[in-house]
């Protein structure tokens, strides 16, 4: 079939050429020229050669021309093409250096390239973070202005970088005025969202975190996982921060209308009903946090909640121990169960079931709680020999597991006689 296309596209053009020529012979035709003292006379067809002559001789020279270009960009050190390549090397060994953290020769490579560049912002930025990197505050701010200058569209990029520096460097004010201003411009912008929230819990302005958590998960600014998780954590905080000025009725209402604006899931969280718990039996109000913990536990059990039950005094001690010997069916090997159970006999005055309850703890797990709250009682029923050796032991447990916190002791001493 090619074969077929060639010979007749050969014929076209004999054809063609064929009809040229006779047009040629048969009308010469002329052509004049004539200005001033010049004069040009040509036939037709001789002035149509000599102009095609002309087209093809500046076709011949632009090639050439371009060629000697490309010829001399390769020989030239200066031409754009290597140029180019050496900017892109200096680039990659600057970012090379920021990361492996040589930041004097990352700041000098990168904030010379980004003086030299059309679209200088990474490599200002990148000489922003060695120059931070070297303590050098006033040279990273400078060139993150310099960056704004040569592009001053990319100003939220450049914001960002300026207020993780600021708050990097502990200006932790000019960082929230950076970000606040952003946050104005940008509201629904994920990055700023993301800095806020963080700013504020290094603040731990933990109610602006608060109000920051609808928007942060309407514009998907964190992952499900990491939103729920802070929404725990700024709850928490929150609930522990709570200033009420002294432990008294007054107190209640504010802690209990705080509780009532987190969602049912929430409520339902075993830290944060133990921060609840815990607030509530420091204001005096142990038999609501009593009744609070036990409709959770019986819900879904946790020891933490569990251990902290053994602190608190309901209305009725004897059910109260009930319930945490139901608890312990399901959960025989649970150390701070026992201890509970431990501290909730001696309410009831049940000096050998709580001894049992101390002891089999401490079979389980050494902890300094157990030691005082059975050496304490060992001393009420005259053993102090052995009593003395577990407050002993329980001080060295307590200076192992101290980390700048005071463990809580427990209770407060019980009289008691000296058998069940």
């Amino acid at each position: 079939m090619k074969r077929v296309y060639l010979l007749l596209l050969t014929v076209l053009v004999i054809g063609g050429l064929a009809l040229l020529g006779l047009a040629i012979s048969e009308h010469k035709g002329y052509v004049l020229f004539a200005y001033k003292g010049f004069r040009y006379e040509s036939t037709l067809w001789a002035f149509v050669l000599l102009v095609v002559a002309f087209c093809l001789a500046m076709w011949l020279l632009r090639v050439l021309i371009r060629a000697l270009l490309v010829s001399v960009g390769l020989i030239n050190p200066w031409s754009r093409l290597h140029h180019e390549r050496r900017v892109r090397s200096a680039s990659e060994h600057g970012f090379q250096e920021l990361i492996e953290g040589r930041w004097a020769k990352a700041q000098a490579h990168l904030s010379r390239i980004a003086r030299n560049e059309p679209r200088p912002l990474i490599h200002y930025l990148g000489a922003a973070r060695a120059a931070h990197s070297l303590e050098h505050y006033e040279e990273s701010d400078a060139l993150l202005s310099e960056a704004l200058e040569r592009q001053p569209n990319a100003e939220l990029a450049i914001a960002l970088t300026h207020a993780e520096l600021q708050l990097a460097r502990g200006e932790v004010d000019s960082a929230q005025e950076t970000l606040q201003v952003m946050h104005e411009r940008h509201p629904h912008n994920p990055q700023v969202l993301r800095q806020l929230q963080e700013l504020y819990g290094v603040r731990g302005d933990w109610q602006a975190v608060l109000k920051l958590l609808p928007v942060l998960r309407k514009e998907k600014a964190m992952a499900p996982a990491e939103l729920m998780a802070l929404e725990r954590r700024a709850w928490r905080e929150y609930l522990l921060g709570l200033d009420f000025n002294g432990a008294d009725d007054s107190a209640l209402p504010p802690l209990a209308q705080a509780w009532d604006r987190l969602s049912p899931n929430l409520r339902g969280e075993p830290e944060l009903l133990e921060v609840y718990a815990d607030r509530l039996r420091a204001l005096g109000a142990e038999p609501g946090a009593e009744e609070l913990l036990s409709k959770a536990l019986n819900r879904e059990y946790d020891s933490r909640l569990a251990r902290l039950y053994g602190l608190l005094r309901g209305r009725d001690s004897a059910r109260q121990l009930q319930n945490a010997e139901g608890w312990l069916k399901q959960h025989p090997n649970d150390a701070g169960l026992l201890l509970t159970l431990g501290r909730l006999s001696l309410h009831n005055q049940l000096w050998g079931k709580a001894r049992d309850y101390f002891e089999a703890s401490l079979t389980l797990e050494r902890h300094p709680e157990t030691c005082a709250e059975l050496a304490r009682l060992l001393a009420q029923l005259g053993e102090v020999e052995r009593s003395n050796r577990l407050f002993q032991e329980g001080l060295g447990l307590l200076d192992r597991r101290l980390s700048g916190q005071v463990a809580t002791v427990g209770t407060e001493p019980q009289r008691m006689p000296t058998g069940d």
